[in-house]
């Protein structure tokens, strides 16, 4: 069991560092390039993971890591970009927040990792701590925003659970290295055709890149890809419901915002949730082979 929570607190390096990407990107990121900026945050980041692990692809990797990397890099990478342009920090975290409740489903279908009781109930109340936590009313936002982030979630979901399920021993640094790389390679002829050149960098653009390609991604794909390697899909995506909770942290403690009633009570529920899908003390059985399917949520 003790191995077992050292991996969660591996994983959540992850969605911590997450947490940051939406200020640092709207902050000092060039706005109007979210190809260039995918291909930027994802290729160094591939090559840098690739140099420690030197290790190339082989065999089905070659077309497992070009499909991975346009799911969780490539596609995701852009369409982040974009709604981290396009919406309030609020919006696009609630929006991203829903992801556990889509891995557990996908991963019940493609893993046949059935969700208990208690990790749908997390769910449940990390998506309601999240909305706690950052909606404090209606406002006005942009639907193309909104459509970005929802395939964003979607795709990554599915690429995570993917990433999973063709888990075959092989090094998480280099499967992580291949992804990157994959990525960014395939939205480079996309980006030169949609947005020519790459954008010019200034001194800060060129700081932001480097902490969101070393830290935000080579450093927390790896962590959570690890994750995923020895955790429930449901397990790691509860996990990265700290990545909303770390943005709020953050405006306290840096952007000495307050912290209100109602954000305190939702990251109560947002960690209460993460608790109850706490992962089991034995690694998953997988089913035998029935006529029946499993019921969801079930014990």
């Amino acid at each position: 069991m003790e191995a077992t929570w050292r991996w969660v607190l591996v994983t959540a390096i992850a969605p911590v560092t997450w947490g940051t990407n939406y200020f640092v990107i709207h902050e000092y990121l060039p706005a109007g390039h979210p190809l260039w900026g995918a291909v930027l945050r994802a290729l160094p980041a591939g090559l840098l993971l690739l140099a420690v692990g030197r290790r190339l692809p082989t065999g089905s990797w070659w077309w497992r890591s070009a499909v991975l990397g346009a799911l969780n890099m490539g596609a995701f990478f852009a369409l982040i970009y974009v709604s981290a342009q396009l919406l309030p920090t609020s919006v696009a975290s609630t929006i991203m927040a829903s992801s556990p409740v889509v891995m557990m489903l996908i991963a019940w279908a493609m893993l046949r990792e059935r969700p208990a009781l208690p990790a749908c109930a997390g769910a449940v109340l990390g998506v309601a701590g999240v909305y706690l936590m950052l909606f404090s009313g209606l406002t006005a936002v942009n639907l193309w925003g909104v459509a970005s982030s929802v395939t964003a979630m979607l795709l990554s979901s599915l690429g995570y659970v993917l990433a999973k399920k063709w888990g075959d021993g092989t090094s998480v640094l280099a499967s992580t290295s291949w992804q990157l790389i994959a990525g960014g390679l395939v939205l480079v002829p996309f980006a030169v055709v949609a947005e020519g050149a790459p954008p010019a960098l200034d001194g800060p653009a060129v700081a932001g890149f480097a902490y969101v390609t070393v830290v935000a991604t080579a450093v927390a794909f790896a962590a959570w890809f690890a994750g995923l390697k020895h955790l429930r899909a449901g397990t790691v995506g509860l996990v990265g419901l700290l990545n909303p909770v770390t943005g709020v942290l953050l405006g306290t403690l840096v952007a000495a915002e307050a912290l209100t009633v109602r954000q305190g009570a939702g990251l109560a529920l947002v960690l209460v949730g993460i608790l109850l899908g706490r992962p089991a003390t034995r690694p998953p059985r997988v089913p035998a082979e029935t006529g029946a399917a499993p019921a969801p949520c079930a014990r």
